[in-house]
């Protein structure tokens, strides 16, 4: 059982063009009672993101618990960007009792999640859920993102980025480490292309996931905030393409230690 005097913490990934922020922009107006903050990573359109759910902002999510991480990927820059993030929204006068962090849509959820082992965000957060979005008529394809141009322009401008990771190893790594999956676009799709998605998604997955269509980032808060994964305390449940020494060996926390 998750420690409730944690502050919970949902990571929503995916390719650029999933519906990462539509979904967040739907969150903030839906919060379901929770006081929400916001950590937005979206290189390249991290401007446009912030401020599109800045505009959005309420009384449970005001402009100022919306932070933006402009310097490059999140999952290459833990230890200079995520974490004094992470502890100025702690630091906010109401404390909220939520945040939300959208990544770059070339992020590897693993090194991030890795982050909450460091003792001080330990003891005082949970990864309530890691939260993958994958665009059910780019998934059935086998281009995985809506827009690989964009995708890859995005990787061309982010010089911090530290690996060059196949999108469809990205795609395995996202699935390995999600405890929700959220099938976007569903109409592009057509009920064969959702299918296809699905075993997909199932084929590639080493847990068994919940999969719920979403059209237009709508869906209960309730699904998305609560579901009280622990996901720091089950890391070898989530493997990734870059656990083996072999592999690409990815600037995670590991390296601030």
């Amino acid at each position: 059982m998750t420690d409730l005097t944690k502050l919970p913490v949902t990571v929503i990934t995916g390719f650029l063009g999933s519906g990462k922020t539509t979904l967040i922009r739907h969150l903030m107006q839906n919060p379901g009672g929770k006081r929400l903050a916001i950590i937005v990573n979206e290189f390249g359109d991290v401007g446009v993101d912030g401020d599109i759910l800045k505009s959005c902002a309420i009384p449970e999510c005001p402009a100022e618990n919306i932070l933006e991480l402009a310097n490059g990927c999140i999952c290459c820059t833990v230890a200079d960007d995520f974490i004094p993030t992470i502890e100025a929204l702690m630091a906010l006068s109401p404390r909220p009792e939520h945040i939300l962090i959208e990544t770059s849509g070339l992020a590897l959820p693993k090194p991030l999640l890795k982050a909450f082992d460091w003792p001080d965000i330990r003891s005082r957060i949970t990864v309530d859920g890691v939260i993958a979005l994958a665009d059910a008529e780019a998934v059935a394809a086998g281009r995985f993102a809506s827009n690989i141009d964009a995708v890859e322009a995005q990787r061309a401008a982010d010089d911090s980025l530290d690996h060059e990771t196949p999108l469809s190893e990205v795609f395995e790594d996202q699935i390995a480490c999600a405890d929700l999956i959220l099938l976007t676009k569903p109409d592009l799709a057509g009920a064969d292309g959702i299918e296809k998605a699905k075993e997909i998604i199932k084929a590639e997955s080493p847990r068994s996931l919940p999969v719920v269509e979403v059209a237009e980032g709508v869906v209960d808060p309730r699904i998305i905030l609560g579901l009280e994964a622990a996901a720091e305390d089950d890391m070898d449940a989530r493997p990734s393409h870059h656990d083996a020494p072999h592999d690409h060996d990815h600037e995670d926390f590991d390296s601030i230690v």
